[in-house]
């Protein structure tokens, strides 16, 4: 094993990321690392502690702490202070915060401990080994886990980090295209199931095509466009210049407040 491979993981919040996160390291039948669940998300955590063998649901986040190497915490914003408040973590312990918007300085004084404190942006993906998960800054320990979810990509400030996480803000905005293509086609007399299937096939494509890396994204667009075609009809009349303005002003905004 390697070095810098820890075998105790603990993670306090198990929602829809720490179930991923689970799944992923149970992906292909691994046993390792040991994963100490808390009893927050009771009815995921015991249902993850059924399915795999070596993850069990621990009786409060303190004893989380005790049993782990490395502590993921991935509670929401709004309930931190009232899980976290009173825990003691040894300065021996690795942190992973994954609470949007909650600066390192911020989780460290609601701690009050002296640990190396990592912030980090996984998304649902890693359930299947397949997303990159930005971090801040590098620790071997947390890379090296993230790696084998898929891929860690190591940024040295908050800033850059902050830009990363505003950048996840566009998923569901993204979802919502999809949606909104599938009920023009309806309104258009075609059937919901047919709409939906073609939707999803269309752009199930795409994400195919993302994954050719020797391609920049803007000539990924225009191998898919032809002069004067359809693609360009829409791109130019939708998605003109006043539109990206739009969509980059509100992703300034984002960032001004995770900054």
């Amino acid at each position: 094993m390697e070095e810098d491979t820890v075998q105790r993981i603990g993670i306090i919040g198990v929602g829809e990321i720490g179930r991923a996160i689970v799944e992923g390291l149970r992906n292909e039948g691994s046993a390792l690392p040991d994963v100490f669940l808390s009893p927050r998300g009771a009815r995921t955590a015991a249902e993850l502690s059924e399915r795999y063998e070596g993850v069990q649901v621990c009786a409060d986040n303190q004893e989380v702490v005790d049993r782990s190497e490395l502590v993921v915490i991935a509670v929401r914003r709004q309930d931190h202070h009232e899980a976290l408040t009173g825990l003691k973590v040894n300065d021996d312990k690795i942190v992973v915060n994954l609470i949007a918007g909650v600066a390192t300085d911020d989780l460290r004084r609601t701690l009050a401990t002296g640990a190396p404190i990592i912030r980090a942006i996984p998304l649902p993906a890693v359930r299947e080994r397949r997303s990159v998960t930005v971090t801040c800054p590098s620790h071997p320990a947390v890379d090296s886990l993230f790696d084998q979810l898929g891929g860690a990509l190591p940024v040295a400030d908050e800033g850059a980090f902050n830009v990363f996480s505003a950048l996840t803000g566009t998923l569901t905005a993204h979802y919502t295209y999809l949606a909104t293509l599938t009920s023009w086609a309806v309104g258009n007399g075609i059937a919901p199931d047919a709409a939906d299937r073609y939707v999803r096939g269309l752009f199930q494509n795409v994400g195919r095509s993302l994954d050719d890396e020797t391609r920049p994204l803007h000539q990924l667009a225009a191998d898919h466009e032809t002069p004067k075609g359809n693609n360009e009809r829409i791109r130019t009349t939708w998605f003109d210049p006043a539109n990206a303005a739009a969509l980059e002003e509100a992703l300034d905004g984002l960032l001004a407040d995770l900054n």
